[in-house]
């Protein structure tokens, strides 16, 4: 019987057992060595392959505060860059309105901008001009521009999907291990931004088309799988989600607008309608997959 679990992993009297010895056999072993070192004995890896590393982590340090291991004393404190990240600099660009109509404004270019020269141009786009401003992605994640004539018109960010969307979960009707395996396969349209001096009928709904049909493409060419489904939130405050409707995304329910570490039980922020897209017309089925 499983005395602990952590991020769907039942943890029993005999993993506790064995993580002891594993940190008596290397006395001298950092905190990350017995990580991987755990994460290689077990098995334990992403579907890419790449040792579950930092989850495993996680787990030591959550077995150590409950005082069923004791772990080595952290041996270094290590810089994080993401705690004084300097925001991204306003950017210089013609902002002469855009107000032609679409078949005339084509074609468009999609660029992929992650880890290239015009990464920071995405940035600093998103800081000045859309309103939730820039947050630095982790995990897996996408950046794109998109072009018209010579200038960019739009930006579009992708990351991980966050693992538990009640609403997003029914709808595709996959169990808890199913979803733990294969949430990979699910992209999060975290940011897309229209620039405000473009004004051009149904460019937001072409512009998310054109996207859901490249979009797993791209992941597979990058992290090496695809994408079968994809997500995002709308603020009902703010906007309509118009531009997704068109684009035949499906409205799925409504956030709770509780946070992931919510002890109350009770709303603590806005709630939000989820939109999903099924990229695969078997989502359910490739999702619902669980290990053999």
């Amino acid at each position: 019987m499983a005395n602990h679990r952590y991020r769907g992993r039942d943890i029993t009297a005999a993993d506790i057992l064995n993580i002891g010895e594993l940190i008596a056999a290397h006395p001298g072993a950092s905190r990350r060595t017995l990580s991987k070192k755990l994460c290689e004995a077990w098995e334990w890896r992403q579907p890419n392959g790449a040792l579950r590393d930092m989850v495993c982590r996680g787990m030591l340090l959550m077995l150590d505060r409950a005082g069923q291991i004791v772990l080595p004393p952290v041996s270094y404190v290590r810089h994080n860059p993401l705690a004084q990240r300097v925001r991204p600099a306003p950017m210089l660009l013609d902002t002469t309105p855009i107000t032609q109509r679409l078949r005339t404004l084509q074609p468009l270019e999609f660029q992929q901008v992650r880890r290239t020269s015009d990464e920071p141009l995405f940035n600093g786009l998103i800081e000045e001009h859309h309103y939730l401003g820039y947050e630095q992605p982790v995990g897996e994640h996408l950046k794109y521009l998109v072009w018209a004539q010579g200038r960019p018109v739009a930006c579009l960010a992708w990351s991980s999907a966050p693992r538990h969307i009640g609403s997003r979960d029914r709808y595709i009707g996959w169990s808890s291990e199913a979803r733990r395996r294969n949430i990979c396969f699910l992209a999060y349209n975290t940011r897309f931004l229209i620039l405000p001096w473009v004004r051009v009928e149904h460019l937001a709904s072409h512009i998310l088309s054109r996207m859901t049909a490249r979009i797993s493409a791209d992941w597979q060419a990058v992290y090496g799988h695809p994408i079968y489904f994809l997500e995002t939130f709308v603020d009902p405050e703010r906007f309509r989600g118009t531009c997704y409707r068109a684009a035949n995304w499906t409205l799925l329910g409504r956030t709770t607008g509780r946070g992931k570490d919510d002890q109350t039980g009770r709303p603590n922020r806005s709630i939000k309608e989820v939109l999903g897209y099924a990229v695969h017309r078997r989502f359910r089925q490739l999702l619902g997959e669980s290990a053999k």
